[in-house]
Order: C-alpha cells, then sequence, then structure tokens
C-alpha cells in the first residue's frame, strides 16, 4: 500500500501526456461532490440546468448547479448530499443554484424542505433562499423550511440546531425548538412560535435519517459517499488478504456484470455518467473499482477517505471506426470496469491534482506499462457491454440492447479512453421516455427567491452548446468556450432571485410585541461548523413572551428509533414581569395563531391583523403606546400573592394546563 502510494504522484502526469488527456495545474477542476437522487415515491420530475424540458427522475441520477426537481401532489423524494440529506415533500419545487465543495444554495420558491445536516466544516456555506427570506443553516442539527403556495410566508423550523432567516436587510436567528415565519415581500413583517409538532412526512424523514446512521456500511466507507446505506441491505462486507474489505451484490441473475444495469446520460461537467437501475447503484459505480473474484463481481471501495471524489463512471471503453465496421452495425462502443489497480484520468478538463485525488485505490503499474496497459476486467466473464451507438446517446436502457461479439473481435478492439468518442444529443441531457410528465405551474418556476449569495450564471442551454461538442466528440466544454458562448449568444435570463439587502423597500418588523429584534444581515453569523454532538452556543436574547405549557407537544414516537424519556422536561417558562415600572407583555391568547404550511396543507398563513393606518398612512407601533393602568387585581400597596407550590420538577404553574386533545394535541 505504501509502495503504490509513493508512485502515484509521478504516475499521474506522465499518463496525462501519454493518453492525450488536457490536464493542467491550471484547470478549473469540477465539484468533488454531487447530490444523489435517492428516494421517489410518486410522481417527481426533473429538469436539467439551463433546459426548459421537464422529464421523469430518474433514481440515482447525479444532481448539480442548475438541476430543479417538482414533486406533484402526494409525491416525496430525498437527496443525499455528503453528510446532509435533504427531502422534499408533496406540491414542492426546488432546486440547485449552487452546489460546489463549500457551498449548498437550494432555491424553495414552493412547498417544504426537511434538512438533516450531520456534518457541517467552517468552511461550508448552506443556504435556502425562498420568495420571502433567505435560510442560513449554521450547525448540524434538523431542519424545517416551508413555503405557502402563493408565495406569501416562508416558515423555518429549528428541531435542533441554529439557523438564520435574513429579509430586508435584517436577520433572525432561530433556534432549538423555535419557528419564524416572515409574511409579504415588499412590505415583510416576522413573527415567532412554539414549532408545530412533527407530522408524518417529518416522521417518516427521521427514519430515513435512522437508516443512515445506523448502517453499517459506514465501517468500511466514509459516510460522505452517497449512497453507502443502501449498500446494507443489498450486498454482504468481506475481508479479503489482497484488497482488504469488499463488497459483493446479493440477489443478481447469473452472468451478471457491472455496468450493465442502466443507461448513459450527459451531465456537464462530467459529460458522459451511468446512471444504474439498482437502488443501491450509486456508490459502487462512482467510486472505489470492480474486481471478478471466484464465481462472480466483487466492489472495492479502496482506503478510507474522509471525503471522496465523484466520478461519473469508472470505466474504459473500447470501439473505434475499424471495430465499428467488424460487427456490422454501423456504429457501437463497448466497455468494461476498471480494476483496484488501474488508473482512472478523466476526459473533462481537470488539474494534475484533481486526477490524483480522485484515484485513491492503489496503483500498481510502472511507466514503461503506460502505453500498453493491461486491464484485468477485459478479459474477466462478462467483464466488456457493448451496444450500438443509438442506444447510447438516447439514454436507452442497456440491457435490453445488447450486443454479442464473438471474443477474437473483442480482444481486437482498440482501447479508447475513459469516455465514448460520440458526441452527445437531446436525448441524452433530458430523457423524455416517451410519456407525459407533471410541471410546476409556470407561476412558481418563474418566482424570484431572495439570496444573500448570488449564485453564477446559469448553464448554458444545449443548443448553444450542440455544435462545439460535436467538434471534439465524448469531452465536455471547457470554461472559457462557455464563457464565450455565454457572452456571444444571449440567453433567456430567468428573474430568480434578489438580493436580501433591504435597498428602497422597508424594513423587516415584528408583527406583536414581546418578540426578540431583528440584527442587521452584516457579516457572516457566528458559531458555524458544529459537528455532531456539539452543543450549540446560546445567543443572549431579549425577554419574549410567555408560552403556554400546553403548545410544547413532543413528537409521536417513531417506529424503530428509541423514544424520548418521559422525563426530560421542556424549557422552562420566563417569569413574568414584576408588577411595578413595567408594561404587561401581550399575552399569546390575544393574537391569532400561526401556524407553519405543512406537506398536507399549503393553504397561506394569514398575519396578525394590523392596526389602521392614521392620516399619514403610518401605523402605530405597540411599544409607543402608553403603560397599561394598574388593574383592580394589582393594587400597589398589597402585599402579592403566596406563589403557587411547585411540582417534583420545581416548576411552577400560574395557570392549570388545559385539557388536550388526543388526536390532534391542541386544547380543547
Amino acid at each position: 500500500m505504501k509502495i503504490a502510494r509513493s508512485v502515484m504522484p509521478a504516475l499521474v502526469p506522465a499518463l496525462l501526456l501519454a493518453i492525450g488527456v488536457p490536464g493542467s495545474s491550471r484547470a478549473q477542476d469540477p465539484p468533488d461532490r454531487v447530490g444523489r437522487l435517492s428516494f421517489i415515491g410518486g410522481d417527481v420530475s426533473f429538469r436539467p440546468g439551463g433546459e426548459d424540458e421537464w422529464t421523469a427522475a430518474t433514481l440515482n441520477y447525479p444532481l448539480t448547479t442548475g438541476d430543479e426537481l417538482w414533486a406533484e401532489a402526494g409525491a416525496r423524494a430525498e437527496i443525499t448530499l455528503g453528510s446532509a440529506a435533504i427531502r422534499l415533500a408533496r406540491s414542492t419545487a426546488a432546486g440547485f443554484l449552487t452546489l460546489d465543495d463549500q457551498m449548498t444554495q437550494i432555491r424553495l420558491s414552493q412547498g417544504s424542505l426537511q434538512v438533516r445536516l450531520r456534518d457541517f466544516a467552517d468552511d461550508e456555506t448552506f443556504e435556502i433562499d425562498t420568495p420571502n427570506g433567505a435560510v442560513r443553516l449554521l450547525q448540524t442539527g434538523s431542519y424545517r423550511v416551508d413555503v405557502d403556495a402563493r408565495g406569501y410566508a416562508t416558515t423555518l423550523t429549528v428541531r435542533e440546531g441554529r439557523a438564520e432567516l435574513t429579509a430586508a436587510g435584517s436577520s433572525l436567528s432561530v433556534q432549538d425548538d423555535e419557528a419564524a415565519t416572515v409574511y409579504d415581500i415588499d412590505s415583510p413583517s416576522y413573527d415567532m412560535r412554539t414549532p408545530r409538532p412533527a407530522d408524518e412526512w417529518e416522521r417518516w424523514a427521521a427514519l430515513r435519517d435512522r437508516r443512515l446512521d445506523d448502517s453499517p456500511s459506514a465501517r468500511y466507507v466514509s459516510r460522505d459517499m452517497p449512497g453507502y446505506e443502501d449498500l446494507d441491505d443489498n450486498g454482504d462486507w468481506h475481508q479479503t488478504p489482497e484488497y482488504g474489505a469488499v463488497w459483493v451484490p446479493r440477489h443478481v441473475v447469473a452472468g451478471w456484470s457491472p455496468y450493465r444495469n442502466g443507461h448513459w446520460a450527459w451531465i456537464e461537467p462530467w459529460g458522459w455518467t451511468w446512471i444504474d437501475d439498482a437502488p443501491w447503484g450509486f456508490a459502487p459505480y462512482h467510486y472505489g473499482r470492480w474486481v471478478y473474484m471466484g464465481r462472480g463481481w466483487a466492489w472495492v471501495p479502496g482506503h478510507f477517505v474522509a471525503r471522496p471524489v465523484y466520478a461519473p463512471a469508472l470505466v474504459v471503453f473500447v470501439g473505434g471506426s475499424s471495430w465499428n465496421v467488424s460487427i456490422g452495425l454501423g456504429g457501437g462502443v463497448g466497455w468494461f470496469p476498471l480494476g483496484p489497480d488501474e488508473v482512472y484520468v478523466p476526459v473533462y478538463h481537470v488539474s494534475d491534482r484533481y486526477v490524483r485525488r480522485i484515484n485513491n485505490a492503489p496503483v500498481n503499474i510502472t511507466l514503461a506499462d503506460m502505453t500498453n496497459v493491461r486491464y484485468r476486467n477485459r478479459t474477466s466473464p462478462g467483464g466488456v457491454t457493448v451496444v450500438t451507438r443509438e442506444t447510447f446517446v438516447g439514454a436507452r436502457p442497456v440491457g435490453r440492447s445488447l450486443i454479442v461479439v464473438p471474443r477474437d473481435k473483442m480482444n481486437r478492439a482498440p482501447v479508447v479512453g475513459t469516455a465514448a468518442p460520440f458526441a452527445p444529443t437531446r436525448e441524452s441531457v433530458a430523457h423524455q421516455g416517451g410519456r407525459p410528465v407533471g410541471r410546476p405551474p409556470e407561476v412558481v418556476t418563474t418566482r424570484r427567491v431572495v439570496v444573500r449569495t448570488a449564485p453564477p450564471p446559469q448553464r448554458v442551454p444545449f443548443t448553444t452548446r450542440e455544435r462545439m461538442l460535436q467538434a471534439h466528440p465524448g469531452r465536455p466544454l471547457d470554461d472559457a468556450t462557455l464563457t464565450t458562448l455565454r457572452e456571444g449568444t444571449p440567453t433567456k435570463e430567468r428573474p430568480i432571485y434578489r438580493p436580501a439587502t433591504r435597498g428602497e423597500g422597508p424594513e423587516l418588523k415584528p408583527s406583536r410585541g414581546g418578540l426578540p429584534e431583528a440584527h442587521p444581515a452584516n457579516g457572516e453569523p457566528g458559531n458555524r461548523g458544529r459537528r455532531q454532538g456539539e452543543r450549540p452556543q446560546p445567543e443572549p436574547r431579549p425577554p419574549v413572551e410567555p408560552r403556554q405549557p400546553a403548545d410544547r407537544v413532543s413528537p409521536p414516537p417513531l417506529p424503530t428509533p428509541p423514544r424520548l424519556p418521559a422525563e426530560q422536561p421542556g424549557p422552562a417558562k420566563p417569569p413574568a414581569p414584576p408588577p411595578q415600572d413595567r408594561g404587561r407583555h401581550p399575552q399569546p391568547e390575544q393574537r391569532p395563531p400561526v401556524t407553519p404550511a405543512t406537506p398536507e396543507d399549503h393553504k397561506p398563513a394569514e398575519p396578525p391583523a394590523k392596526p389602521p393606518k392614521d392620516d399619514r398612512g403610518h401605523q402605530p407601533q405597540p411599544e409607543q403606546r402608553p403603560p397599561a393602568a394598574a388593574t383592580p387585581e394589582q393594587p400597589k400597596a398589597a402585599e402579592p400573592p403566596a406563589p403557587p407550590p411547585k411540582n417534583e420538577k420545581g416548576w411552577r404553574r400560574s395557570v392549570p394546563k388545559p385539557p388536550q386533545d388526543s388526536s390532534s394535541g391542541n386544547p380543547r
């Protein structure tokens, strides 16, 4: 292992020159990570970045900057992204404004998102942009963001962690077991309440979280490798003397081979990308290597890497014009998986350092072997898969269109590199599949969101890139070419975002008294990068109006996770202000309750009633009213009544707890 790692730095630059791949220390590398579409329930649609057509979403599809998803009524979806999991509820429109190694920026124009952050580094940013405000997640934890169907109200619920909600140049800090709602766009106001109990969708998300947390496969690969949790139920881990831990899939047919049950798609900036049909078919096809052992195939993840680098497909292609003629089909291509000791050299534009990092598997070849590499899987049983050009570029299922090629002709096929020598078509980018799919309403797709970080320019449409891609079949365009195309061919920029600064509009104001004050949204928020298990540092807060104990209801227990102990107390009520020299805080029951939007009910939440304006068009502020006069119940000369007795927790109750409705959890 040590010898292999020492050979690696000297090996890769020479290999780049030998094969002619555009490796350069000045190249702008693609992101190390992507988002995996790991669950689809119901009708979920997908639109690639820069395109207008919507297609049916595909399991295991790699999502990147510009990609959008739409979950129809009754549908839900999940995206796993490193140590984060993102869930979409029904009637939800969301997409990635930015997705790179440090920034995750999601556009939520309608519906509900649930986000679980298990790990969060100091240099990472996680932002969810909505029509009413921009949400920054600051620590590990569990979060929910709801946007009503009109785009009138956004509610941030923090189950655990800390976040900021920014609008009109001001930010609200929201911590454990708090919910904040921002109303309106032109005259924004905010409210803060105790969050509602978790609904069925959040309980489903909690079960998915427990599945990630308890996965045995996390002992062999990094939790930042998307899809590791799906290896548990679909295969077995074995220790081998030559490769260490290997994973062998279960329930595969006789003669099964990797990279055979799925299809190819064109996804930039990587180019030709393998999309596997198996529920576990992500991690073994974008990380590690495959090897034929004994009577079947095994996946070798290689030595442990905390943050592995994503690859579109770890294969070698064979073919060429002379081989195409020999099979008599007017054009075809074949491929086989790379073995544990074989180097992957991308055809997309990368630096030498990127090539070293993406090849974390041991490399045991010498410089003399580079011009005549003997790939072990090329001669393994069922190692090479062959299809026609039409099947390949048309994103058609490979398993239904296999071509049987005699072994002598297969052995004479020249190696063409790590990408097929074909230019993509529109079907390669957005495969329609021959059936209509749902799409969000036009008012939702064009709805602007508030951003704290300006996203990159939108992706150049495929129709603009197609001619240049045909000039270099199989190779994506570099950044300089894309910039030239973007400048020379104006695209229809959708008005999808506006800055979170105040500008000329009104400032963000509380909708009632007794709420924490918003602070200017200047600089970076503190307490970032908390790791799993660390407690957040609380912020100093002004007094908030008391909340009734009946508002705090524990979520229903989950089938798999253990129930929280019943003896854990909730947050204590803040003491009531003394009657002397203080104004009385408004009581919660004197205000109409505000409830966040839920996947089951996306009706817009109505803001609290505003007082009438005076003849100058101004509204009186609650804090400007004179203090209330002393009431008969509080005579100045009388001694204060004795406090009520304490319970076994040491708490005092000033009012009896109202009875609960067992079906809804709300006071009767």
